[in-house]
Protein backbone atom coordinates (compact mmCIF):
# COMPACT_ATOMS: atom_id res chain seq x y z
CA UNK A 1 0.00 0.00 0.00
CA UNK A 2 1.71 3.85 -0.76
CA UNK A 3 2.23 5.48 1.98
CA UNK A 4 1.50 9.13 2.06
CA UNK A 5 4.20 11.25 1.55
CA UNK A 6 2.81 15.21 3.43
CA UNK A 7 6.00 17.43 1.74
CA UNK A 8 4.47 16.37 -1.39
CA UNK A 9 1.04 17.08 -0.74
CA UNK A 10 1.94 20.62 0.65
CA UNK A 11 3.96 21.48 -1.83
CA UNK A 12 1.79 20.66 -4.87
CA UNK A 13 -1.34 22.44 -2.73
CA UNK A 14 1.21 25.59 -2.54
CA UNK A 15 1.80 25.51 -6.03
CA UNK A 16 -1.85 25.68 -7.06
CA UNK A 17 -3.22 27.85 -4.37
CA UNK A 18 -0.19 30.12 -5.36
CA UNK A 19 -1.62 29.81 -9.00
CA UNK A 20 -4.87 30.44 -7.69
CA UNK A 21 -3.35 33.86 -5.58
CA UNK A 22 -1.95 35.09 -8.71
CA UNK A 23 -4.83 34.58 -11.18
CA UNK A 24 -7.33 36.40 -8.64
CA UNK A 25 -5.41 39.26 -7.20
CA UNK A 26 -6.65 40.62 -9.92
CA UNK A 27 -11.04 41.00 -9.58
CA UNK A 28 -10.88 42.77 -5.91
CA UNK A 29 -8.84 45.29 -7.10
CA UNK A 30 -10.42 45.43 -10.64
CA UNK A 31 -12.82 48.61 -9.70
CA UNK A 32 -9.37 50.36 -8.74
CA UNK A 33 -7.48 49.65 -11.39
CA UNK A 34 -10.64 50.54 -14.06
CA UNK A 35 -10.65 54.09 -11.66
CA UNK A 36 -6.82 54.95 -12.21
CA UNK A 37 -6.19 53.48 -15.43
CA UNK A 38 -9.08 53.50 -17.45
CA UNK A 39 -8.89 50.28 -18.49
CA UNK A 40 -12.01 49.55 -21.03
CA UNK A 41 -14.46 46.87 -19.38
CA UNK A 42 -13.64 44.33 -22.37
CA UNK A 43 -10.44 44.77 -21.85
CA UNK A 44 -10.38 44.34 -18.24
CA UNK A 45 -12.16 40.84 -18.78
CA UNK A 46 -9.43 39.77 -20.83
CA UNK A 47 -6.75 40.27 -18.29
CA UNK A 48 -8.70 37.39 -16.77
CA UNK A 49 -9.14 35.33 -19.76
CA UNK A 50 -5.71 35.51 -20.94
CA UNK A 51 -4.83 32.94 -18.69
CA UNK A 52 -7.28 30.64 -20.38
CA UNK A 53 -6.06 31.85 -24.09
CA UNK A 54 -2.03 30.62 -22.90
CA UNK A 55 -3.47 27.23 -21.03
CA UNK A 56 -5.28 26.15 -23.72
CA UNK A 57 -2.12 26.66 -25.64
CA UNK A 58 -0.04 24.75 -23.78
CA UNK A 59 -1.81 22.36 -21.31
CA UNK A 60 -2.37 19.28 -24.03
CA UNK A 61 1.48 20.08 -24.51
CA UNK A 62 2.50 20.24 -20.94
CA UNK A 63 0.84 17.46 -20.50
CA UNK A 64 3.02 15.07 -22.34
CA UNK A 65 5.70 17.10 -21.23
CA UNK A 66 5.37 16.62 -17.70
CA UNK A 67 5.06 12.66 -18.18
CA UNK A 68 8.11 12.62 -20.86
CA UNK A 69 10.63 15.38 -19.53
CA UNK A 70 12.64 16.26 -16.40
CA UNK A 71 9.35 18.32 -13.91
CA UNK A 72 11.68 20.39 -12.60
CA UNK A 73 12.98 22.16 -15.33
CA UNK A 74 9.46 23.02 -16.32
CA UNK A 75 8.77 24.10 -13.12
CA UNK A 76 11.74 26.43 -12.90
CA UNK A 77 10.61 28.07 -16.05
CA UNK A 78 7.18 28.58 -14.64
CA UNK A 79 8.66 30.30 -11.64
CA UNK A 80 10.35 32.73 -13.61
CA UNK A 81 7.69 33.68 -15.98
CA UNK A 82 5.44 34.02 -13.02
CA UNK A 83 8.03 36.80 -11.45
CA UNK A 84 8.67 38.46 -14.98
CA UNK A 85 4.68 38.67 -15.67
CA UNK A 86 4.65 40.41 -11.64
CA UNK A 87 7.83 42.62 -12.91
CA UNK A 88 6.19 43.72 -16.21
CA UNK A 89 2.64 45.21 -14.67
CA UNK A 90 4.54 46.79 -11.73
CA UNK A 91 6.55 48.55 -14.73
CA UNK A 92 4.24 50.18 -16.86
CA UNK A 93 0.73 49.17 -15.31
CA UNK A 94 -0.58 52.15 -17.44
CA UNK A 95 -0.77 50.15 -20.88
CA UNK A 96 -3.69 47.90 -20.77
CA UNK A 97 -1.74 45.75 -23.58
CA UNK A 98 1.34 45.78 -21.27
CA UNK A 99 -0.55 44.33 -18.63
CA UNK A 100 -2.23 41.84 -20.93
CA UNK A 101 1.26 40.89 -21.87
CA UNK A 102 2.23 40.63 -18.19
CA UNK A 103 -0.74 38.62 -17.25
CA UNK A 104 -0.07 36.33 -19.91
CA UNK A 105 3.31 35.65 -18.63
CA UNK A 106 1.33 34.54 -15.22
CA UNK A 107 -0.81 32.60 -17.21
CA UNK A 108 2.00 30.43 -18.85
CA UNK A 109 3.13 29.39 -15.26
CA UNK A 110 -0.26 29.33 -14.11
CA UNK A 111 -0.66 26.35 -16.31
CA UNK A 112 2.26 24.79 -15.25
CA UNK A 113 1.24 25.12 -11.72
CA UNK A 114 -2.61 24.39 -12.06
CA UNK A 115 -1.61 20.60 -13.67
CA UNK A 116 1.43 19.79 -11.63
CA UNK A 117 -0.15 20.94 -8.25
CA UNK A 118 -3.15 18.49 -7.91
CA UNK A 119 -0.88 15.79 -9.91
CA UNK A 120 1.96 15.94 -6.77
CA UNK A 121 -1.21 16.56 -4.50
CA UNK A 122 -3.25 13.35 -5.72
CA UNK A 123 0.29 11.00 -5.95
CA UNK A 124 1.63 11.77 -2.73
CA UNK A 125 -1.30 10.62 -1.07
CA UNK A 126 -1.64 7.00 0.37
CA UNK A 127 -5.34 5.66 -0.09
CA UNK A 128 -6.89 6.77 2.88
CA UNK A 129 -5.75 10.34 2.70
CA UNK A 130 -7.02 10.71 -1.23
CA UNK A 131 -10.12 12.37 -0.82
CA UNK A 132 -8.54 14.77 2.09
CA UNK A 133 -6.29 15.29 -0.83
CA UNK A 134 -8.76 15.69 -3.82
CA UNK A 135 -10.17 17.99 -1.58
CA UNK A 136 -7.45 20.22 -1.31
CA UNK A 137 -6.83 20.23 -5.08
CA UNK A 138 -9.87 21.91 -5.31
CA UNK A 139 -9.98 24.15 -1.92
CA UNK A 140 -6.66 25.67 -3.94
CA UNK A 141 -8.50 28.33 -5.82
CA UNK A 142 -10.80 29.67 -3.74
CA UNK A 143 -8.26 29.78 -0.77
CA UNK A 144 -5.74 31.66 -3.66
CA UNK A 145 -8.46 34.05 -3.70
CA UNK A 146 -9.15 34.43 0.00
CA UNK A 147 -5.26 35.54 0.62
CA UNK A 148 -5.87 37.82 -2.23
CA UNK A 149 -8.89 39.74 -0.99
CA UNK A 150 -6.44 39.80 2.21
CA UNK A 151 -4.18 41.91 0.98
CA UNK A 152 -6.64 44.70 0.01
CA UNK A 153 -7.07 46.31 2.76
CA UNK A 154 -3.37 46.51 4.11
CA UNK A 155 -2.86 47.59 0.35
CA UNK A 156 -5.57 50.86 0.97
CA UNK A 157 -3.96 51.65 4.28
CA UNK A 158 -0.77 51.94 2.21
CA UNK A 159 -2.22 54.10 -0.43
CA UNK A 160 0.07 56.54 -1.97
CA UNK A 161 3.48 54.54 -0.64
CA UNK A 162 5.41 52.96 -3.77
CA UNK A 163 4.49 49.58 -2.74
CA UNK A 164 1.15 50.29 -1.81
CA UNK A 165 -2.52 50.23 -2.84
CA UNK A 166 -3.13 47.27 -5.68
CA UNK A 167 1.00 47.04 -6.37
CA UNK A 168 1.18 45.28 -2.74
CA UNK A 169 -0.36 42.20 -4.35
CA UNK A 170 1.63 41.75 -7.45
CA UNK A 171 5.12 42.23 -5.33
CA UNK A 172 3.65 39.34 -2.83
CA UNK A 173 3.16 37.30 -5.88
CA UNK A 174 6.66 37.65 -6.73
CA UNK A 175 7.60 37.28 -3.43
CA UNK A 176 5.62 33.85 -2.64
CA UNK A 177 7.03 32.92 -6.04
CA UNK A 178 10.68 32.80 -5.28
CA UNK A 179 10.09 31.25 -1.85
CA UNK A 180 8.14 28.32 -3.34
CA UNK A 181 10.64 28.00 -6.08
CA UNK A 182 13.22 28.31 -3.37
CA UNK A 183 11.46 25.02 -1.13
CA UNK A 184 11.29 23.12 -4.86
CA UNK A 185 14.75 23.06 -4.77
CA UNK A 186 15.96 22.18 -1.61
CA UNK A 187 13.11 19.41 -1.72
CA UNK A 188 15.10 17.80 -4.51
CA UNK A 189 18.16 18.43 -2.75
CA UNK A 190 17.14 16.45 0.14
CA UNK A 191 14.81 13.92 -1.97
CA UNK A 192 12.38 14.58 0.89
CA UNK A 193 9.22 14.49 -2.23
CA UNK A 194 8.97 12.75 -5.67
CA UNK A 195 9.24 15.83 -7.59
CA UNK A 196 9.48 13.65 -11.02
CA UNK A 197 6.18 13.39 -13.31
CA UNK A 198 8.12 11.11 -15.84
CA UNK A 199 6.31 8.13 -16.88
CA UNK A 200 9.56 5.35 -16.15
CA UNK A 201 10.79 3.79 -18.95
CA UNK A 202 9.39 0.53 -19.92
CA UNK A 203 6.48 1.41 -17.41
CA UNK A 204 3.10 -0.20 -18.86
CA UNK A 205 0.60 2.30 -19.97
CA UNK A 206 -3.20 0.94 -20.37
CA UNK A 207 -4.54 3.15 -22.60
CA UNK A 208 -8.24 4.57 -21.99
CA UNK A 209 -10.85 3.03 -23.32
CA UNK A 210 -13.58 4.68 -25.38
CA UNK A 211 -16.11 4.83 -21.99
CA UNK A 212 -13.45 6.77 -20.44
CA UNK A 213 -12.38 8.65 -23.70
CA UNK A 214 -16.09 9.63 -23.56
CA UNK A 215 -16.50 9.87 -19.57
CA UNK A 216 -13.17 12.60 -19.80
CA UNK A 217 -14.11 14.27 -22.74
CA UNK A 218 -17.78 15.25 -20.75
CA UNK A 219 -16.28 16.16 -17.77
CA UNK A 220 -13.97 18.73 -19.57
CA UNK A 221 -17.41 20.14 -21.22
CA UNK A 222 -19.08 20.35 -18.11
CA UNK A 223 -15.58 22.14 -16.67
CA UNK A 224 -16.37 24.71 -19.48
CA UNK A 225 -19.75 25.36 -18.42
CA UNK A 226 -18.99 25.52 -14.88
CA UNK A 227 -16.26 27.63 -15.10
CA UNK A 228 -17.35 29.85 -17.60
CA UNK A 229 -20.43 30.80 -15.10
CA UNK A 230 -18.14 30.54 -12.14
CA UNK A 231 -15.38 32.92 -13.51
CA UNK A 232 -18.06 35.29 -14.96
CA UNK A 233 -19.90 35.67 -11.21
CA UNK A 234 -16.18 35.78 -9.57
CA UNK A 235 -14.53 38.04 -11.82
CA UNK A 236 -17.49 40.71 -11.49
CA UNK A 237 -18.98 40.28 -8.67
CA UNK A 238 -16.88 42.96 -6.73
CA UNK A 239 -17.93 45.20 -10.11
CA UNK A 240 -21.53 44.45 -9.47
CA UNK A 241 -21.49 44.80 -5.92
CA UNK A 242 -20.14 48.45 -6.27
CA UNK A 243 -22.44 49.87 -9.38
CA UNK A 244 -25.57 47.58 -9.10
CA UNK A 245 -25.87 47.93 -5.25
CA UNK A 246 -23.61 51.17 -4.12
CA UNK A 247 -21.10 49.47 -1.78
CA UNK A 248 -17.54 50.37 -1.30
CA UNK A 249 -14.68 48.48 -2.82
CA UNK A 250 -13.67 47.38 0.99
CA UNK A 251 -17.30 46.45 1.58
CA UNK A 252 -17.66 44.77 -2.26
CA UNK A 253 -14.40 42.54 -1.76
CA UNK A 254 -16.59 41.44 1.81
CA UNK A 255 -19.27 40.37 -0.31
CA UNK A 256 -17.26 39.07 -2.88
CA UNK A 257 -15.59 36.41 0.46
CA UNK A 258 -18.46 35.48 1.47
CA UNK A 259 -19.01 32.08 -1.04
CA UNK A 260 -15.25 31.85 -0.74
CA UNK A 261 -14.94 31.23 2.27
CA UNK A 262 -18.01 28.85 2.40
CA UNK A 263 -16.72 27.50 -0.28
CA UNK A 264 -13.40 26.18 1.51
CA UNK A 265 -15.13 24.72 4.41
CA UNK A 266 -17.92 22.79 2.26
CA UNK A 267 -15.19 21.71 0.18
CA UNK A 268 -13.44 19.72 2.64
CA UNK A 269 -17.13 18.42 4.33
CA UNK A 270 -17.56 17.32 0.64
CA UNK A 271 -14.31 15.53 0.95
CA UNK A 272 -14.88 13.55 4.08
CA UNK A 273 -18.44 12.53 2.50
CA UNK A 274 -16.56 11.01 -0.42
CA UNK A 275 -14.28 8.99 2.32
CA UNK A 276 -17.11 7.53 4.26
CA UNK A 277 -18.64 6.48 0.67
CA UNK A 278 -21.21 8.67 -0.54
CA UNK A 279 -21.52 8.53 -4.47
CA UNK A 280 -19.86 11.72 -6.28
CA UNK A 281 -22.22 11.48 -8.62
CA UNK A 282 -25.66 12.82 -6.72
CA UNK A 283 -23.58 15.44 -4.53
CA UNK A 284 -21.85 16.59 -7.95
CA UNK A 285 -25.75 17.46 -9.49
CA UNK A 286 -27.50 18.94 -6.89
CA UNK A 287 -24.27 21.14 -6.19
CA UNK A 288 -24.44 22.61 -10.02
CA UNK A 289 -28.46 22.90 -9.31
CA UNK A 290 -28.06 24.56 -6.55
CA UNK A 291 -25.53 27.42 -8.74
CA UNK A 292 -28.33 27.74 -11.57
CA UNK A 293 -30.90 28.63 -8.98
CA UNK A 294 -29.11 31.36 -7.67
CA UNK A 295 -28.35 32.85 -10.96
CA UNK A 296 -31.83 32.41 -11.91
CA UNK A 297 -33.27 34.47 -8.71
CA UNK A 298 -30.59 37.33 -8.49
CA UNK A 299 -32.66 39.48 -9.85
CA UNK A 300 -34.75 39.29 -6.98
CA UNK A 301 -32.22 39.86 -4.62
CA UNK A 302 -32.63 43.71 -4.11
CA UNK A 303 -32.34 43.63 -0.24
CA UNK A 304 -29.75 42.87 1.79
CA UNK A 305 -30.94 39.76 3.26
CA UNK A 306 -31.84 38.43 -0.18
CA UNK A 307 -28.57 39.39 -0.96
CA UNK A 308 -26.52 37.56 1.84
CA UNK A 309 -28.99 34.13 1.41
CA UNK A 310 -27.84 34.17 -2.10
CA UNK A 311 -24.43 34.87 -1.95
CA UNK A 312 -24.43 32.02 1.11
CA UNK A 313 -26.15 29.26 -1.32
CA UNK A 314 -24.07 29.90 -4.07
CA UNK A 315 -21.14 29.48 -1.69
CA UNK A 316 -22.63 26.19 -0.64
CA UNK A 317 -22.87 25.09 -4.47
CA UNK A 318 -19.16 25.84 -5.35
CA UNK A 319 -17.57 24.19 -2.81
CA UNK A 320 -19.44 20.78 -3.61
CA UNK A 321 -18.53 21.00 -7.20
CA UNK A 322 -14.59 21.63 -7.49
CA UNK A 323 -14.26 18.58 -5.21
CA UNK A 324 -15.99 16.18 -7.40
CA UNK A 325 -14.91 17.77 -10.97
CA UNK A 326 -11.15 17.03 -9.70
CA UNK A 327 -12.41 13.41 -8.16
CA UNK A 328 -13.49 12.83 -11.63
CA UNK A 329 -10.06 11.39 -12.95
CA UNK A 330 -9.92 9.14 -10.15
CA UNK A 331 -13.36 8.13 -10.05
CA UNK A 332 -13.10 7.08 -13.55
CA UNK A 333 -9.81 6.18 -14.50
CA UNK A 334 -8.15 5.30 -10.84
CA UNK A 335 -5.91 7.00 -9.14
CA UNK A 336 -2.73 5.42 -10.46
CA UNK A 337 -3.85 6.50 -14.46
CA UNK A 338 -4.92 9.50 -13.27
CA UNK A 339 -1.24 11.37 -13.93
CA UNK A 340 -0.74 14.77 -16.02
CA UNK A 341 -2.41 13.51 -19.47
CA UNK A 342 -5.70 13.33 -17.32
CA UNK A 343 -5.62 16.18 -15.54
CA UNK A 344 -4.52 18.51 -18.40
CA UNK A 345 -8.10 17.53 -20.45
CA UNK A 346 -9.87 18.60 -17.46
CA UNK A 347 -7.88 21.66 -17.21
CA UNK A 348 -8.43 22.06 -21.07
CA UNK A 349 -12.07 22.44 -20.59
CA UNK A 350 -11.66 24.52 -17.16
CA UNK A 351 -9.49 26.59 -19.22
CA UNK A 352 -12.11 27.24 -21.98
CA UNK A 353 -14.54 28.49 -19.32
CA UNK A 354 -11.72 30.91 -17.63
CA UNK A 355 -11.82 32.41 -21.59
CA UNK A 356 -15.40 33.06 -21.95
CA UNK A 357 -16.92 33.90 -18.75
CA UNK A 358 -14.60 36.91 -17.81
CA UNK A 359 -15.45 38.31 -21.33
CA UNK A 360 -18.56 36.85 -22.08
CA UNK A 361 -20.77 39.33 -18.92
CA UNK A 362 -19.81 42.62 -20.43
CA UNK A 363 -20.18 41.83 -23.44
CA UNK A 364 -23.94 40.70 -22.91
CA UNK A 365 -23.57 44.03 -20.14
CA UNK A 366 -23.20 46.27 -23.29
CA UNK A 367 -26.75 44.74 -24.99
CA UNK A 368 -28.11 44.23 -21.75
CA UNK A 369 -27.28 47.55 -20.16
CA UNK A 370 -28.63 46.30 -16.88
CA UNK A 371 -26.97 43.76 -14.76
CA UNK A 372 -29.94 41.64 -13.30
CA UNK A 373 -30.74 40.88 -17.22
CA UNK A 374 -26.96 39.40 -17.68
CA UNK A 375 -28.24 36.64 -15.47
CA UNK A 376 -30.43 35.16 -17.70
CA UNK A 377 -27.57 34.01 -19.85
CA UNK A 378 -25.63 32.19 -16.94
CA UNK A 379 -28.57 30.82 -15.53
CA UNK A 380 -29.21 28.87 -18.94
CA UNK A 381 -25.74 27.72 -18.84
CA UNK A 382 -25.52 26.12 -15.40
CA UNK A 383 -28.63 24.98 -16.18
CA UNK A 384 -27.00 23.05 -19.41
CA UNK A 385 -24.05 22.28 -16.81
CA UNK A 386 -26.12 20.41 -14.35
CA UNK A 387 -27.81 18.16 -17.14
CA UNK A 388 -24.13 17.23 -18.37
CA UNK A 389 -23.61 16.01 -15.15
CA UNK A 390 -26.71 13.94 -15.14
CA UNK A 391 -25.44 12.22 -18.17
CA UNK A 392 -21.94 11.89 -16.58
CA UNK A 393 -23.18 10.32 -13.58
CA UNK A 394 -25.67 7.86 -15.93
CA UNK A 395 -22.68 6.87 -17.75
CA UNK A 396 -20.33 5.98 -14.51
CA UNK A 397 -23.03 4.25 -13.35
CA UNK A 398 -22.68 2.22 -15.82
CA UNK A 399 -19.44 2.05 -15.52
CA UNK A 400 -19.45 0.69 -12.00
CA UNK A 401 -17.55 3.88 -10.90
CA UNK A 402 -19.20 5.96 -8.34
CA UNK A 403 -16.27 7.19 -6.18
CA UNK A 404 -12.45 7.97 -6.62
CA UNK A 405 -10.41 4.71 -6.50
Amino acid sequence: MRRTNWTGILFGFLLATLAAFQQFKLPPLLPALLAEYAYPKVMAGAFMSIYAVVGLAVSFGLGWALQRIGTVPILLTAFATAIAGNVLALVHPESAMIMLAARGLEGLAFAVFAIAGPVFTNRSAGPSHLPLAIALSAIWIPLGQISANLLVPLGHLAEGEAWGGWRLSWIATGVATVLLAGWMVAIRLRGSADLDLRRPAGTPHAPFSRDERWALALAALIFTLWSTQYFAYMTWLPQFLVEAHGLSEDWATVGYSVPVVILIVVGLLTSIAIRRGLPLAPMFVASIVLQAAVWWTIPYTTTLTTGIVSLVAYGLGIGVTPVCLFALPSTILGSSRAGPGAFAVLMTGRNLGVLIGPILLPQILLVMQVWADVTWVFAALTTLCALGALLLGLGLARMGRYRPD
